[in-house]
C-alpha cells in the first residue's frame, strides 16, 4: 500500500505508461478492466476503463469524433488542443501521477493515454447501475415528496441542490479507505454553519485509517462518534432530501457516502431522533398533536413494562381504584421470564420478517399473532396482561422515527426490568435517574444530547415540545452557533 502512495510520473513514451497501467489495473486478470489500443491522427493512444462503469454511447461518440481529426490539426500543443477543441465533453481533466490514474479508473472515469504527452487525460464518463429515487420505507408521509436518496452519491447531492440553490451551499469531496477509496461528500451552507464544526468534522474524517468501508455510513459512524458501547445514536440518518435540506438550513453538517441511501446529519440531540416530516406536512395544531402522541408512545415503550412489573411485585404502591392492574393469573412461569421471552420473541419475529419475501410477510404476521400468541396464552406460557402491555411497548417502539433510537430504548427497557426485578421500587427509581443522568452527560460532537431540556432554553424547548408554526420559527438553534442566527 505504501507503493500506491508514491508518485509515479507520467512519461512522454506511451509504451511505458501503458505497461504500468496494464500491470497495476490487472488487465487480463479481471474481465471488466478494458484496455483499448487506438491510433488517431497518426498518434498512438490507449483507453483504460472499467466495463459497466462508463457510458458506452458517449465513448463511441468520442471515438467517432477522433476518426475525423488529422495530425496537423492537433500539432503543436497536442494536449491543449485535445482538451479545448477535439474532446467535446464537459467533465474532463488531466493527471500527471499514474497511481492517481489507477485510482481514478477504478472509481469510474476513463483514462486516455496519448503518445508524446506527459499527462493522462481523464474523461469522467462514469455511470452507475442504480434504482430510481423513491419514497423511503421508514420515512413515509401522507402528503409530500416521494423522492428519496439512492446509492449513488452524485444523485444524492443533486437532489439536495434541487432544494437548496444557495450560492454558499458547499459539497466537499473526500475519499476514505486505503483499498475501497470510497467517495464521501461533506455538505453544509457556508454562510450559516459554524465553520469550526466543519473543520472538526473534516479532521475526524481525515483521521479514519482503514482499508475499506464495507458498511458505508455505519463504518464512518463508529469511527467519528466514539462511545462504542453506547447504544444511543449521536448521528441521525435520513433518506429524505427535504429532511436533509431542513437541517442544512438550521446549520447542521450532512455527510453523504457513496453506496448508501442514508445521509448522516451531525450534530443532533435526542429530540432530533423523535422528529418526523409528517409533523410538518400538516397544520401546526395537527402536527403538534402528532408529536405529542409520538412522545407518549416513546415514553411508554421505555417505562410502561418495568412500571407494570413493579406494581405486580409491590401491589401496595397502587391506589385502591387501580388494584385491577395486576394479573389475575400469573401463569406457569415467573413474570420476568415472560417479559424476557416475549422481548426475544419479538426480535426473532422482526428478523424473520426482514429475511422473508414481501409476498409472505403478511402470512408470517398472521402465524405469529394468531397461532403462536393465542396458543402461548392458552397453555399458560404467557398471561393476557403481559401480551397487552408488551404490545403497547412494541407499538411505542415502532412509532419511534429513528430505528437506532428504538433499539437503544429497547435495551434500556430490558435493563430497567432487570433492576426492578432485583431491587424493587428503589431499583426502578435509581435506574430511571441513572438513565436520565446518562443522557445528560452525553454529547453529539460537542452539543449536549438533551439540549434544550438540559441545559434549559425555554424558547427552543417550546419548539421541541410542540410543532411550532414555521412563520414563528425565525431563529436557528443557538446550540449550533450559526453565523446567521436569523432565518
Amino acid at each position: 500500500m505504501e507503493k500506491l502512495m508514491e508518485k509515479e510520473a507520467v512519461k512522454p513514451n506511451i509504451e511505458e505508461n501503458v505497461a504500468y497501467l496494464h500491470k497495476e489495473l490487472g488487465v487480463g486478470k479481471s474481465f471488466d478492466i478494458i484496455q483499448l489500443e487506438l491510433e488517431y491522427a497518426e498518434t498512438k493512444m490507449a483507453l483504460f476503463l472499467v466495463d459497466g462503469l462508463v457510458k458506452d454511447d458517449l465513448l463511441h461518440l468520442l471515438m467517432k469524433f477522433f476518426t475525423k481529426v488529422k495530425k496537423e490539426e492537433i500539432e503543436p500543443d497536442t494536449l491543449e488542443k485535445l482538451l479545448k477543441t477535439y474532446i467535446p465533453y464537459v467533465e474532463i481533466s488531466t493527471q500527471d501521477n499514474l497511481n492517481e490514474v489507477v485510482d481514478g479508473v477504478l472509481s469510474g472515469p476513463t483514462a486516455l493515454v496519448v503518445d508524446g504527452i506527459d499527462q493522462v487525460i481523464m474523461i469522467d464518463a462514469r455511470t452507475y447501475p442504480v434504482r430510481g429515487p423513491e419514497e423511503p420505507d421508514t420515512e413515509r408521509v401522507v402528503r409530500g415528496s416521494r423522492d428519496g436518496f439512492v446509492e449513488t452519491i452524485v444523485f444524492n447531492t443533486a437532489l439536495t441542490r434541487r432544494r437548496i440553490r444557495d450560492r454558499s451551499l458547499r459539497m466537499e469531496f473526500m475519499q476514505l479507505g486505503r483499498r475501497s477509496k470510497t467517495d464521501i461528500v461533506i455538505c453544509y451552507i457556508e454562510d450559516i454553519v459554524d465553520m469550526n464544526m466543519v473543520e472538526k468534522m473534516k479532521d475526524k474524517l481525515s483521521k479514519i485509517d482503514t482499508d475499506g468501508l464495507p458498511m458505508a455510513e455505519k463504518t464512518i459512524d463508529e469511527y467519528i462518534s466514539g462511545g462504542f458501547w453506547n447504544p444511543f445514536p449521536v448521528i441521525r440518518y435520513t433518506e429524505r432530501p427535504d429532511t436533509a435540506a431542513s437541517h442544512l438550513f438550521e446549520g447542521h453538517v450532512i455527510i453523504f457516502v457513496d453506496g448508501s441511501p442514508s445521509a448522516m446529519i451531525t450534530p443532533v440531540t435526542f429530540w432530533h431522533h423523535l422528529q418526523h416530516a409528517e409533523e410538518y406536512r400538516n397544520k401546526p395544531l395537527s402536527g403538534a398533536y402528532l408529536r405529542f402522541v409520538r412522545y407518549l408512545a416513546v415514553i411508554a415503550s421505555i417505562f410502561i413494562l418495568p412500571l407494570w412489573y413493579l406494581f405486580n411485585i409491590e401491589p401496595e404502591l397502587l391506589p385502591n381504584g387501580l388494584d385491577f392492574i395486576g394479573p389475575n393469573d400469573k401463569g406457569q412461569i415467573p413474570l420476568l421470564v415472560q417479559f424476557l421471552l416475549v422481548e426475544v420473541g419479538l426480535d426473532m419475529l422482526r428478523m424473520a420478517a426482514i429475511h422473508t419475501p414481501t409476498s409472505l410477510a403478511t402470512a408470517l404476521g398472521l402465524v405469529a399473532a394468531l397461532m403462536i400468541g393465542q396458543v402461548a396464552v392458552e397453555v399458560g406460557l404467557f398471561t393476557n396482561e403481559v401480551i397487552l402491555y408488551f404490545s403497547i411497548a412494541a407499538i411505542g417502539t415502532f412509532a419511534t422515527p429513528s430505528y437506532e433510537l428504538s433499539l437503544a430504548n429497547r435495551l434500556i427497557r430490558i435493563a430497567l426490568l432487570l433492576v426492578t426485578a432485583l431491587f424493587g421500587s428503589p431499583g426502578y427509581v435509581v435506574g430511571t435517574i441513572l438513565f436520565v443522568f446518562f443522557l445528560v452527560r452525553m454529547q453529539s460532537f460537542g452539543v449536549p444530547y438533551l439540549w434544550p431540556f438540559i441545559p434549559f432554553n425555554i424558547k427552543a424547548f417550546r419548539d421541541v415540545l410542540i410543532r411550532t408554526p414555521i412563520p414563528l420559527k425565525n431563529r436557528r438553534p443557538r446550540v449550533l452557533h450559526p453565523q446567521d442566527p436569523d432565518r
